[in-house]
């Protein structure tokens, strides 16, 4: 790597720790009790801003982890770890978690998500989704106006046993590109996912937002362009699909008015660091 190359990257590096540190400061009071931890190189940054915060700060604090690399961060750093099935339960209910934090691999105009590139994608919903609300944490390459712009591929977590058919109805949605993710160079075969499943990889032409829609253009697939929520739906409907790498649809600050709290998927903010080394915040627009 030449020496303009190096000093690049280091200048990523740290803009992604200054918008680690950023989220953090914004996002985590010393009040919570339950935090969830994402994946992704980001990510360490999370961790390591709570650390310096000191064990006074998150001394009542419990972290839930997405997958086997977030649950090795947080015990390396001496917090105190909690699976997300094993956290208490208040009047029969699991305790909802302050925030979690996570990366992304690419994010759109309206705060929508591609995740799963480290095939972690359904816990990263499943914690997502129990918290109250979700802040990303990311490098401005992520950034993009449409989800498959530069990411190009969807992350699918299927069971193996339905690899094939969901492979065909994937190719009759467009998508005749998809393919199982192989687990090359760590491993040969396929890529297995902490939950023993397959992850397929398939490709769409960039994803159309609600304000793209015209008469002509309805995005429910012809051509191959699809509406980013119209298209989740679908996908979901497949038998065999266990969950998609689209994080879509309301926000944890929009789930009140629409009376569907823990079913958030979309961050409140995004943290992205920024090759000049400064931090750039993406912010939900209000709805």
């Amino acid at each position: 790597m030449s020496a303009g190359a190096s000093s690049s990257a280091n200048l990523v590096e740290s803009a992604k720790k200054l918008a680690a540190f950023q989220a953090v400061e914004e996002h985590l009071l010393p009040s919570f009790k339950y935090v969830g931890i994402g994946s992704g190189s980001t990510v360490v940054y999370v961790v390591e801003a709570i650390v310096s915060k000191g064990p006074a700060f998150y001394a009542n604090m419990t972290f839930i982890p997405t997958g086997s690399q977030s649950k090795g961060l947080i015990r390396q750093a001496g917090l105190t770890l909690c699976n997300l099935d094993e956290r208490p339960a208040v009047d029969g209910r699991p305790v909802a978690l302050d925030v979690a934090f996570d990366g992304a691999d690419e994010v759109d105009e309206d705060l929508n998500l591609i995740k799963g590139g480290g095939a972690c994608l359904l816990q990263e919903k499943l914690v997502a989704i129990a918290a109250k609300k979700f802040v990303a944490v990311a490098d401005s390459r992520k950034q993009s106006p449409r989800l498959c712009t530069n990411w190009k591929t969807i992350p699918i977590e299927v069971l193996p046993l339905a690899a094939p058919d969901v492979l065909a109805r994937l190719q009759a949605m467009g998508s005749p590109g998809a393919a199982v993710r192989s687990g090359l160079p760590s491993k040969a075969g396929e890529c297995v996912t902490d939950n023993g499943m397959w992850i397929i990889d398939a490709p769409f032409t960039p994803l159309l937002l609600p304000q793209d829609l015209t008469v002509d253009v309805d995005g429910r697939g012809q051509l191959g362009a699809w509406e980013i929520d119209t298209l989740a739906a679908e996908l979901l409907k497949i038998p065999g699909i266990v969950e998609i790498g689209l994080f879509h649809g309301f926000n944890g600050e929009q789930a009140a008015s629409r009376s569907k709290e823990l079913q958030t998927q979309k961050p409140v903010a995004a943290s992205f660091g920024m090759p000049t080394g400064e931090v750039q915040v993406q912010r939900a627009a209000s709805k």
